[in-house]
């Protein structure tokens, strides 16, 4: 440990009561602007007229140059350093934006061996990707109608998970909102290294809500040097009842694959498709082999102030001074001749 002063210079103010005295003149008695009660005690006790003996009577200069000396050492602040603590090296600064508009609702997925909708194997397969990223910062943000920071750049990947496992469709909306969801990245993304700026973005939509065009989006997370991988989510394939039995439909029809794809092109990313949890799996572990940025390693010292303690010490020295000087301390008077 060590101790540090946050105000050293506080202490050139230890003759100040020295100086005030020599050079300020007392002022006359019927001037004063306040009595103190117990000036004339102190005064007596100088002179060995009061009830104090005389040992207490010279101590009490001392008594008030170690209250004034604790003042100033609570007031020059000190504090004590803990050991080097090491944070993690990030690798990436990595912002996931997750669709949870109507249509992720419907069930054209599997997961262990049961049909499930699509937000169901996406809080599976990017909860499991969250896990992996060890040493990179990330943060949620979900969007539909509109886009909302669920959770910003950090450590805590059990927190992002978690918040990802909550999350419910329709919580942002009905609609899609993709050119949003991409500037709230942009706006959450720009003033990180410019080589560990990262969107991952999975949809299965199209946009048709929201202030930003996607293409526009994109150009502004070029500019900002932020990469922004797009993934296209939904089979292409899906046997529905009717009145002759089933049909087979194709439940991503209105997903914009070329916007998908102009958004990566535009940031240097690229565009995958999901037509299953295998291929969605697969995707995120071809994400994990994206190259991390190295920075150096950031240190902390932890640091715990220490001020209190000269604090309470003057407290409790200007309370036995108090109570001195109001008889409150029979021990130290003498018996009456």
């Amino acid at each position: 440990m060590e101790l540090n002063w946050h105000w050293p210079w506080v202490f050139i103010l230890l003759p100040l009561p020295w100086l005030v005295r020599a050079l300020l003149p007392p002022l006359p008695p019927q001037q004063a602007a306040l009595r103190v009660a117990a000036l004339q005690r102190w005064q007596l006790a100088a002179s060995g007229n009061s009830g104090v003996t005389g040992a207490v009577s010279s101590a009490i200069p001392w008594l008030a140059l170690a209250i004034w000396l604790a003042l100033l050492t609570a007031l020059a602040r000190p504090y004590q350093l803990g050991d080097v603590v090491e944070m993690p090296v990030t690798g990436r600064d990595l912002m996931l934006a997750v669709d949870l508009s109507g249509s992720m609702e419907i069930e054209d997925m599997q997961w262990e061996n049961r049909p499930v909708n699509r937000l169901v194997v996406v809080k599976q397969v990017i909860g499991d990707f969250v896990e992996r990223r060890q040493g990179d910062r990330l943060g949620l943000i979900l969007f539909g109608s509109e886009a909302y920071l669920q959770t910003p750049l950090t450590f805590d990947r059990a927190t992002v998970k978690e918040l990802l496992l909550e999350a419910q469709i329709g919580l942002a909306g009905q609609k899609t909102a993709i050119g949003d969801a991409i500037g709230l990245g942009i706006k959450r993304l720009q003033e990180q290294p410019q080589d560990s700026r990262v969107i991952v973005l999975i949809t299965d939509g199209a946009n048709n809500a929201g202030s930003l065009e996607p293409q526009k989006a994109a150009t502004l997370a070029a500019q900002h040097h932020i990469r922004i991988y797009t993934i296209g989510l939904g089979a292409e394939a899906m046997e529905v009842p009717s009145f002759f039995g089933s049909r087979t439909v194709n439940p991503s029809r209105d997903m914009d694959e070329e916007a998908l794809r102009d958004i990566a092109r535009l940031t240097g990313g690229s565009y995958f498709r999901a037509r299953n949890s295998n291929e969605l799996q697969s995707i995120y572990a071809l994400l994990d082999e994206l190259e991390p940025t190295e920075r150096d390693a950031q240190i902390f010292r932890p640091q715990q102030n220490l001020y209190h303690w000269p604090l309470l010490l003057a407290f409790v020295l200007s309370l036995l001074l108090a109570l001195q000087q109001s008889g409150g301390l029979p021990a130290l008077r003498r018996s009456a001749p």
